[in-house]
């Protein structure tokens, strides 16, 4: 580097005074020197950051509010942004004039936030347009649409750097769909991928050992939800044989979540379990003030689930310890009354 990152300050100091900054502050800083700006968004940064254990982790869903004030529109959605281990919370706004668009899909992708699809909320017109929101500029940006059907309660997940998979869903005139595509972030560009063997709607995806993994859904011609998923390895660029029985009851399981470190974690019923080789085992039983789950996340050691005892009741949230097997009540969410449409996991 040819200057000091902070003026009278070795490099080596500067740069640790700069990975302490917190990740919603990183835009003011930026803006004060060109030269921090490009260093914020280098690998070396965010290693040595995470190495100092000063990354955090940060939960963003697609939440539904209800704002009394607004009269026939008081039902709307909203981007909730928060970190369940420190208890910060914020809201994220995006550039869209008629609000968030209904059941649209979230995932992280590096320093960059994806939202995509949903239906627009004044004229329920299945929605293609594509928004990306990056954390270190803390601007919003359109991306390229989604190619092809216009589709709705599609499978959905990233590999955390640079790639979204989408699959399945159903499109504007409800045609359950098994094509699938992908979304390069930093191309800003779409590409097909190969059909999956089966239509499936409202499914789950999570990126799991590599692969992108579309779990369970529907055809057009049997509405019962199947115990089926199907993978498609980026490494060979082809869907992997159906693994049939994947699931252990017929139902929707949107509640599936990946730890980033390969381990899959699903609700049923009254408990959580975990998948080890090809069966599910009984991690812990959900506290019963969440029997109703709207969302479920998990990352190193702990998983996060939002739900409320009774559908008519304010939703809470609590956090399982996996080494301890116990769980921990985050906070009472006086504020947060919705159900959680969608959401995912950055570390920043």
């Amino acid at each position: 580097m040819t200057m000091d990152l902070i003026p009278g300050l070795p490099n080596d100091i500067g740069l640790e005074c700069l990975i302490r900054i917190h990740y919603w502050d990183f835009s003011s800083v930026a803006s004060v020197y060109r030269s921090w700006n490009g260093l914020i968004e280098l690998p070396e940064f965010w290693r040595r950051r995470k190495a100092s254990g000063l990354t955090r982790k940060v939960v963003v869903m697609v939440r539904c509010r209800f704002d009394p004030c607004r009269g026939q529109e008081g039902q709307f959605y909203e981007l909730a942004l928060r970190e369940p281990e420190t208890g910060y919370r914020n809201v994220l706004r995006p550039p869209i004039p008629y609000g968030l668009p209904i059941a649209c899909q979230v995932v992280g992708v590096g320093l960059n936030l994806v939202v995509m699809g949903g239906l627009n909320p004044k004229t329920l017109e299945v929605m293609n347009d594509v928004l990306v929101y990056n954390f270190v500029s803390a601007t919003w940006r359109r991306g390229a649409k989604m190619p092809g059907h216009k589709r709705w309660y599609f499978a959905c997940a990233s590999d955390s750097n640079r790639m979204v998979f989408v699959a399945g869903g159903h499109d504007d005139k409800r045609r359950a769909l098994k094509s699938a595509i992908a979304y390069d972030v930093a191309e800003d560009k779409w590409m097909v991928l190969p059909d999956m063997a089966r239509e499936r709607d409202e499914p789950k995806g999570v990126f799991h050992h590599g692969k992108f993994l579309v779990i369970g859904g529907y055809s057009a011609k049997k509405h019962i939800f199947g115990t089926s998923a199907e993978s498609f390895d980026v490494a060979t660029g082809q869907w992997d044989p159906v693994q049939e029985g994947f699931l252990n009851s017929e139902t929707c399981y949107r509640h599936c979540a990946d730890d980033g470190d390969g381990k899959l974690f699903k609700s049923r019923g009254d408990y959580v379990e975990e998948l080890q080789g090809s069966t599910w085992q009984l991690v812990a039983k959900l506290p019963t003030r969440v029997g109703c789950i709207s969302y479920m996340i998990a990352w190193q050691g702990k998983v996060l689930v939002i739900g409320s005892e009774t559908h008519f009741e304010p939703y809470k949230s609590f956090i399982l310890d996996l080494k301890s097997s116990k769980w921990e009540s985050v906070e009472k969410e006086y504020e947060f009354l919705g159900h959680v449409e969608s959401g995912c996991c950055l570390e920043l």
